[in-house]
């Protein structure tokens, strides 16, 4: 049985914005190049484009050999992820896409692994290919023909070549034993979510103050900001995503003014992105607008939805709802009364924010405008600790912490509940 590896990327420039992919197939015995396929594809975000990518490149591999194995790598953690069972598809555009590229082959003939992006270059570069000869109002071609495979006679080559070709009009592949003098017309279709892209990443350098080393490359920084005090906030009471969204007291308001200030003389941050919530919000508005820049919201980074604690003190809650409240101090995977969000499915949620900003912001400094949970759960993932460590933690309004994102997929905690910005 042959075994084939499919390298697949897709890229966006904008949020959404002009977007292609790319794919390469190649024999997983020898290296050789076997087919490439690439596409502008309009408007859309990076991780259509990579799911996009990824459809081309298996379609590819199937229409080399129908019976092979496949191993696909990609630097999509998300993609990875998702495609391997182990985080769950909620956007419906990539539903779709997921399930067509399930399709392709026999469930268990492919595999899928994450590669850091450096290791996969030869996709990356059909993508922006691709971006650049859309933006031109051309076709994507393959740079030169590649040396037709060497196991059978080269008429058998090229017309099985062919074949693949027209098998694949919808991909895009283009197998590699074919001529550059005869391209595929590509189609111009117009996918969008919510998802930003990370088109520019490869063109940035780390930010001072939080800078890398220069030999694990530039990383995306996270700096996570806690959003200034609500009226709940002086009382400890529940606040998530679930309750009456509180906007920030004059307290609060003023604490992110001091921490604009803060960020200010420092100069780091590139971009703001803030949860959809009011106190988020309106403390990364006062923030962006101290440092010029603009606030991007993610759903990602809201709060944990308390459920029927909404509202409630830790002592009221536990008045009420006693062994519901032990459950859920025990178990990760324990909702809130009244059918609230488990730490576990807040961590899922998390975790793919993470991936998809990181993938946007790598070599960047961004500010993230969130809350307690998240940034106790960005905090306890970048260290591998236990889901019990978010209740060791404190994390005050207002205050500062900071994580590093390498491009190997390891991460690095610079900053913890810093308030230093908060005194006199």
């Amino acid at each position: 049985m042959r075994e084939f590896v499919v390298e697949a990327d897709g890229g966006s420039r904008g949020n959404p914005g002009p977007a292609g992919y790319g794919a390469a197939v190649s024999d997983a015995a020898t290296g050789e190049t076997l087919a490439e396929a690439a596409e502008f594809i309009g408007v859309a975000t990076n991780n259509v484009a990579e799911y996009r990518g990824l459809l081309a490149g298996l379609r590819a591999a199937h229409a080399l050999d129908p019976e092979a194995r496949v191993a696909v790598r990609m630097d999509s953690k998300l993609v990875v992820e998702q495609m391997s069972g182990r985080w769950k598809i909620k956007h419906p555009d990539m539903k779709p896409l997921a399930t067509e590229a399930r399709g392709i082959f026999p469930p268990g003939r492919v595999t899928y692994e994450w590669i850091p992006r450096e290791r996969n270059k030869h996709a990356d570069r059909l993508a922006n290919e691709a971006m650049d000869a859309g933006a031109k109002g051309e076709a994507w071609t393959p740079r030169a023909p590649v040396v037709p495979e060497p196991d059978g006679p080269p008429g058998d080559a090229r017309a099985g070549a062919a074949a693949a070709r027209a098998a694949l009009a919808q991909g895009r592949a283009v197998p590699a034993s074919e001529p550059a003098s005869e391209p595929v017309e590509p189609t111009h279709a117009a996918r969008g979510d919510a998802r930003a892209a990370r088109a520019v990443a490869s063109a940035t350098t780390s930010s001072p103050g939080w800078s890398a080393a220069p030999d694990l490359g530039a990383p995306a920084t996270f700096v996570l900001l806690r959003h200034g005090e609500t009226p709940l906030t002086p009382q400890k009471r529940f606040s998530g995503s679930g309750g009456s969204d509180p906007a920030l007291s004059e307290v609060g308001r003023e604490q992110a003014r001091l921490v604009a200030g803060a960020l200010a003389r420092r100069g780091t941050v590139q971009a703001v992105v803030a949860s959809p919530l009011a106190r988020t919000r309106e403390t990364a508005g006062i923030v962006a607008a101290r440092l010029g820049l603009d606030v991007s919201v993610d759903d990602g980074l809201r709060e944990t939805d308390f459920g029927a604690w909404e509202g409630l003190t830790f002592g009221e809650a536990r008045e009420r709802y006693p062994d519901d409240l032990d459950a859920w101090l025990g178990d990760p995977e324990a909702r809130p009364t009244g059918g609230g969000e488990s730490f576990a499915e807040t961590a899922e949620r998390i975790e793919e924010a993470r991936a998809r900003l990181v993938a946007e912001y790598a070599g960047r400094t961004v500010l993230l405008v969130t809350h307690v949970t998240p940034i106790k759960t960005l905090l306890r993932l970048a260290l591998g600790a236990p889901p019990e460590s978010l209740f060791r933690m404190e994390l005050s309004a207002a205050s500062l912490s900071a994580v590093a994102y390498y491009a190997d997929g390891n991460a690095s905690v610079r900053l913890f509940n810093d308030t230093s910005h908060l005194r006199p």
